[in-house]
């Protein structure tokens, strides 16, 4: 056996190592002018008027939660299917989970499951959409529900971003557009497309809600005289809401530059190698690949989730191989927490069931080799005889 092939890796090369280096030697390691940098550059990427950065993806979503005032009383929506990241951001804002089940085609938010939770539940204040694996959600269903119920829409795109998707019109929208949502939250956690380390960010069309969020992130602290309610000095701030310190820094946001200047290189070869593994695995018995959805060809895949026979066994066998598969996700509502307490239980979701039972990631990152790529093709093949 040669060398371990983990599912997802970061792609770092000597000019990020360089770049880090010039902010170690500079005045600002936090709270500097690379932040402004990095935001401007996403908000580029994004076609976003507004990106705040924040110190990872958790932190993304529970800010614009925040922001548009997710707080006790209320309820949120969101898929089973996700890390406990998404849920877990809205339980500290005090708001309470629902969950809709997943199509079980596309593995995202079932509109029509959606449409039925929303009816149950009028205390739903947002929803979280999450683009599993980096293929988009049917951004116009939801959003006309979500109008129809009067719901904030926060697009979870923490798998998405360099994306795009098309809306029912034939236009093309990038991840983090906003286009029918008010805000989209990003994560930069090294397996995810590009990284700064740890790290997210929010994208908005919005100007109050990038405000709001900019000074949550920041214990709710300003010393922006216009915002002041009074000014004993230079030394004077205030603390205007109750915050967190969830900023970004300098290092981070220098390496987030150079990344995203790398994304689309790094987006095409994803999209070869997710091409790749579909034609070399289609015909095996026992495997089901993803569904490819109108706007595949735009994503910036972050999985390759195929649907397996024998899970536990194949898991096994590859990693008796060097190759670490994973499992994403197991489903939130099946959490020890979340059953007791909130009531989940086995069951009340079984679609979202059902593909966790069969669910597998292999390999996907840039810097992965044909070689690689053949050995792991190779070793689904022969757990199934073929």
């Amino acid at each position: 056996m040669s060398g371990k092939i983990p599912y997802g890796r970061q792609s770092i090369g000597p000019d990020e190592k360089s770049i880090v280096e010039q902010v170690l030697s500079s005045n600002w390691l936090t709270q500097g002018p690379r932040i402004a940098e990095f935001e401007q550059a996403l908000g580029e990427l994004c076609g976003a008027a507004h990106a705040v950065a924040v110190a990872n993806g958790t932190m993304a979503l529970y800010l614009a939660m925040r922001a548009v005032g997710l707080g006790p009383g209320d309820k949120f929506l969101t898929t089973p299917i996700t890390f406990a990241a998404t849920a877990n951001a809205g339980l500290l804002c005090g708001a309470e989970p629902v969950f809709a089940d997943i199509d079980p085609d596309t593995l995202n938010l079932d509109p029509a499951r959606v449409a039925e939770a929303l009816a149950r539940h009028p205390e739903i204040k947002v929803m979280l959409p999450v683009h599993l694996g980096g293929l988009f959600c049917d951004m116009d269903a939801l959003a006309d529900l979500a109008q129809q119920h009067d719901v904030a829409i926060i697009e979870d795109a923490c798998h998405a971003i360099g994306g795009q998707w098309q809306d029912r019109d034939g236009a093309w929208h990038a991840a983090g557009q906003c286009h029918r949502s008010a805000l989209t939250t990003f994560s930069f956690h090294p397996v995810k497309s590009m990284t700064t380390g740890e790290g997210g960010a929010i994208t908005t069309q919005d100007p109050e809600l990038a405000e709001k969020m900019r000074l949550l992130r920041s214990h709710g602290i300003t010393r922006d005289r216009r915002r002041m309610t009074r000014d004993e000095g230079g030394w004077f701030y205030e603390m205007q809401e109750l915050g967190i310190n969830a900023r970004l820094t300098d290092l981070q946001a220098a390496l987030g530059v150079h990344q995203l200047r790398l994304l689309p290189g790094w987006q095409s070869r994803r999209q070869e190698l997710v091409a790749r593994y579909g034609r070399r695995l289609a015909d095996v018995d026992g495997v089901r690949l993803m569904t490819r959805t109108d706007d595949a060809d735009r994503s910036c895949y972050h999985l390759m989730i195929i649907r397996v026979q024998r899970r536990r066994e194949l898991y096994d066998h590859l990693h008796a191989q060097g190759i670490l598969v994973q499992v994403h996700y197991i489903p939130v509502h099946l959490q020890p927490f979340y059953q007791r307490e909130y009531g989940f239980a086995p069951g009340d979701f079984p679609q979202a069931e059902a593909y966790y039972a069969e669910a597998l990631s292999l390999p996907l990152f840039p810097a992965l080799t044909d070689e690689e790529q053949d050995r792991v093709i190779g070793a689904v093949r022969g757990f199934y005889g073929g």
